[in-house]
């Protein structure tokens, strides 16, 4: 048998395992986007629709369950779904970021093909071109355990999404002329709650329904633009058991923060009197509180909600102390039988720091974010295509900001920003906030230990600070005004990940890169090729597709 033919096999065969993972079950889904009337806020404006829905539809998926969505662009610009928090384990090309996929041109489709790999928990997908994310085209998205998994609580009688955010009347267009002139976007109209606000005239329809004596478990996910929530449920507590794919301890809480890009898994047991009662979203490190509410009704009840809403926490210090109760449950197994706590993330020898400082300049006399003295651009040609090509060189160069910024940062160049980080090197990440306005990133394609936050400047010498114990694995993190986090992982997932602000308009003027990690054995044990209905653009449009790589 020649080499091509060896070759081609190969390839045939890396394209069957995307689909079809060794016979895990596959859940399939048609999705048309278009616009559509929406009105949050009781304003009419111009939303994206997925299937007619605002928020789009829930995605309903099991731990290695084989995820096609096929999506319809009907929009008159391109589009892109990123899935935040799925790991796309080998396979960077589904992760629907502008680093690694073109977007979906106007009138056209893409289907993406990803396996849920030993995962579980509650995420949500969202659009990450123009400004489209601050129209709509957003959703749920769940990872139930495996039946052979036990979970470490009794299963709930019912298990709802609650996809809370702020909202600009503006548009997503006037939106994007608002940051192309240099201007950051200033503050909310409001706050929805999937996708409504109670009128509290006794006419409301319940977003949810509970019977007395049950307990319900709500996935909460802040899918806003740029401010964090407080979300509290009227006369009810909160049981924690699970944030971003991770089995939490199960601590009970009055309110809780949920900072942009966030999703938290509680247990709430309706065990008050059957009547109406509402959840509260309001609007954290605001000059003016904005509240949002929904009706939550019991089955047989009688009464209408209370006028007297819970009331917010105060202050950011707040905050940072609530995020110093979250821990692993070191106990639970999630995706995979044994225990969360038999990795030892904190016995591993650090290889490598970076520390990412964020920064706002002006830029030929117009707003740009950047870290480490750069503000990302997007490019015509996605990295990860150009990288696949091998014509990185035409797009962009790595390691263009060093792992250590200077004290004061002055001067600020626009490019691409690129980490290479070498395959299963034990990273330290410390993102430093130097302004006085909240910070939230994520990272794609793995899940970190966030070990600390804290006040001031980091140094060496607070590693002694990290929690090297039970520190949550999750994929979003808050950073507090001056202040700093430090986060650690095992880059062993291949591909082109985006390290983003989870703040829409820092993100769109700068304030991102991506991380390349590469396979230095070219397996597709580490990493699958490029599919054959991947879309192409820039550059590599018209060249000639590679041979595939990975063997």
């Amino acid at each position: 048998m020649d080499p091509l033919t060896i070759i081609t096999m190969f390839f045939l065969w890396a394209r069957l395992m995307l689909t079809v993972q060794g016979g895990d079950p596959t859940i399939t889904f048609e999705w048309k986007v278009t616009y559509g009337t929406i009105s949050p806020l009781g304003v009419p404006v111009k939303g994206i629709l997925i299937n007619g829905q605002f928020p789009g539809p829930n995605i309903n998926s099991t731990t290695n369950n084989n995820v096609i969505v096929n999506v319809f662009n009907n929009l008159d610009e391109p589009f892109l779904l990123t899935w935040s928090g799925v790991q796309h384990r080998k396979n960077p090309w589904q992760d629907g970021v502008l680093g690694t996929n073109c977007p979906i041109p106007p009138g056209k489709n893409y289907t993406y093909k990803f396996q849920v790999k030993d995962q579980i928990g509650s995420y949500m997908y969202y659009p990450v071109t123009a400004m489209h994310k601050a129209a709509g085209g957003f959703g749920g998205l769940r990872i139930n355990s495996r039946l052979l998994i036990p979970v470490p609580y009794a299963d709930p009688a019912d298990d709802y999404t609650l996809i809370a955010g702020d909202f600009f009347n503006k548009g997503h267009t006037s939106l994007k002329k608002v940051l192309e002139s240099g201007r950051n976007l200033g503050r909310c109209d409001g706050v929805h709650i999937n996708g409504k606000v109670a009128k509290g005239d006794g006419n409301d329809e319940p977003l949810f329904t509970m019977e007395a004596g049950k307990t319900y478990k709500y996935r909460i996910c802040n899918a806003g633009i740029k401010t964090s929530l407080n979300v509290r449920f009227q006369g009810h507590t909160m049981k924690l058991v699970e944030m971003e794919g991770s089995h939490t301890v199960q601590n009970d809480y009055e309110s809780l923060d949920v900072h942009v890009g966030q999703c938290f898994g509680v247990l709430v047991t309706a065990n008050q009197e059957p009547k109406d009662y509402f959840v509260v979203a309001s609007t954290r490190f605001t000059k003016r509180d904005v509240i949002a509410t929904g009706v939550i009704r019991y089955n047989n009840g009688k009464g209408a909600p209370s006028p007297k809403l819970p009331p917010p926490p105060a202050g950011w210090a707040w905050s940072l102390n609530q995020f110093r109760t979250f821990r692993w449950n070191l106990t639970a197994s999630a995706a995979r039988p044994n225990p969360q706590g038999s990795y030892k993330y904190g016995s591993i020898n650090i290889t490598r720091t970076i520390k990412l400082a964020n920064t706002a300049h002006k830029v030929d006399g117009k707003l740009r974010y950047a870290l480490n003295g750069v503000s990302y651009v997007e490019q015509t040609t996605p990295l990860k295509l150009a990288e696949y090509y091998n014509v990185a060189d035409k797009v962009f160069k790595y390691d263009n900001i060093p792992d250590d910024p200077p004290a004061e940062i002055t001067k600020v160049t626009m490019e691409p920003i690129v980490l290479n980080m070498t395959h299963r090197n034990f990273v330290e990440i410390i993102f430093e906030n130097r302004e006085t306005a909240i910070q939230s990133y994520h990272l794609d394609g793995y899940s970190f230990f966030a070990v600390a936050i804290e006040t001031g400047k980091w140094s060496p010498e607070k590693r002694k600070n990290y929690n090297l114990l039970d520190a949550v694995s999750r994929h979003t993190i808050q950073v507090f005004p001056k202040s700093w986090a430090a986060i650690l992982l095992t880059f062993d997932n291949c591909g082109m990940w985006n390290i983003r602000s989870e703040v829409w308009d820092r993100r769109y003027l700068g304030q991102q890169l991506y991380a390349s990690v590469v396979s230095p054995n070219k397996s597709l044990k580490d990493e699958y090729n490029m599919p054959d209905g991947a879309l192409v653009c820039g550059v590599v449009e018209s060249m000639p597709r590679p041979l595939p790589p990975y063997t």
